[in-house]
């Protein structure tokens, strides 16, 4: 077998203070994140951000204007040096499949494998092809499958060598939102059967939940966060980072005390993640779920707007203040625009941002 078969798993893939760009303007600022063994993460951001360009400095496709990528502790890339693509050992999924429309899929998964003896190259793309849940299928050409079909022999082509990680650039935008919800979960489900170290990019937020172990946010070329899905959503760490993800608002309020902050809302009491003194102008993020519908409460707000979701409402409603939060209800409480529901306040976690 090529050496490529035989090259032990990725431990791990570290970037440090990487910075790429064109013609001497940095696209790619400073970013630095570790990816370890086994583990799928995500770079996720608005169109623009470059997070595609770091994405393909990692493969070798882009130099570096500073910093250093290693894996395992072998540099790959820095500005005065640059390991070339294909001794990478880095496989890509990328946005356009690009399978081979004149060979058979058996064909299209071997592509990569053209120095492996022939009974382990028969071996490998039938294990693939039953592993991806297109067995049978290996006497088919491309034209035939689905979208979501293409996209599988997508991924056993780049994995069949067995690299060290996988790198995949948007690799769903092409497919319908429910074959996307379908097959996310289920590519997840292969790279962790293969023990396959990979890197997403993709602007979906939810793609990048159901994917990714470790997801780094990223805007204007600079990463602001890195983390678990959980804490980007629940810690967010800058401003950038609580306004991308999911939804959210943020009311003006005032600090009073240990754990606990004054808004339109009220007292509320918490988990406090940022050590503000007390009467510090602060802006608190309020999410969807951190406000209910709620028929008993005095608390009351109006409807100045509303998105039927199936399981729910998400309602936008106006406060006695003024302030408009969003708040979430359950889809058989279906208020008209205007009228006046109870609300109650589940902020067990609080996040502020000065002022």
């Amino acid at each position: 077998m090529t050496s490529l078969s035989l090259h032990a798993s990725l431990k791990e893939l570290t970037l440090s203070d990487v910075s790429v760009g064109y013609d001497g303007s940095a696209v790619v600022k400073n970013a630095s994140f570790q990816l370890l063994e086994g583990q799928i993460g995500c770079l996720l951001g608005p169109s623009g951000c470059g997070k595609s360009t770091l994405l393909r400095a990692i493969a070798g496709f882009e130099s570096l204007m500073s910093g250093e990528i290693r894996i395992d502790g072998d540099v790959l890339s820095s500005p005065s040096h640059s390991v070339n693509p294909e001794h990478r050992f880095i496989g890509m999924v990328f946005q356009d499949i690009a399978l081979f429309p004149h060979l058979t899929i058996a064909q299209n998964i071997a592509f990569g494998l053209s120095e492996w003896p022939k009974v382990a190259i028969q071996e490998r793309v039938t294990y693939l092809l039953d592993l991806v849940g297109l067995a049978g299928f290996e006497s088919r050409y491309p034209h035939s499958l689905s979208g979501g079909q293409q996209q599988r022999v997508a991924l056993a082509r780049a994995i069949a060598p067995k690299p060290k990680l996988l790198l995949m650039d948007e690799p769903f935008s092409g497919l319908d939102a429910k074959l996307r919800e379908e097959l996310v979960p289920d590519i997840r489900h292969i790279l962790q059967h293969e023990k396959m170290s990979a890197l997403l990019v993709t602007h979906d937020q939810m793609e990048a939940f159901a994917m990714a172990d470790q997801v780094s946010v990223m805007d204007a070329g600079v990463i602001h966060q890195t983390g678990s899905p959980y804490q980007i959503y629940h810690r967010p760490e800058t401003r950038f980072v609580a306004s991308f993800i999911g939804h959210g608002d943020f009311l003006p309020a005032v600090v009073c005390g240990a754990n606990c902050v004054h808004s339109d809302l009220g007292n509320i009491r918490g988990e406090l993640d940022h050590g503000f003194a007390d009467n510090a102008q602060v802006d608190l993020l309020v999410r969807p779920d951190d406000i209910l519908h709620d028929d008993d409460s005095e608390f009351l707000g109006v409807i100045v707007s509303k998105w039927f979701r199936g399981s729910h409402f998400l309602y936008r409603v106006k406060l006695t203040s003024g302030k408009v939060i969003y708040c979430f209800a359950s889809s058989h409480h279906n208020h008209a625009v205007g009228q006046e529901i109870g609300l109650s306040v589940h902020l067990d976690h609080l996040v502020l941002f000065s002022r």
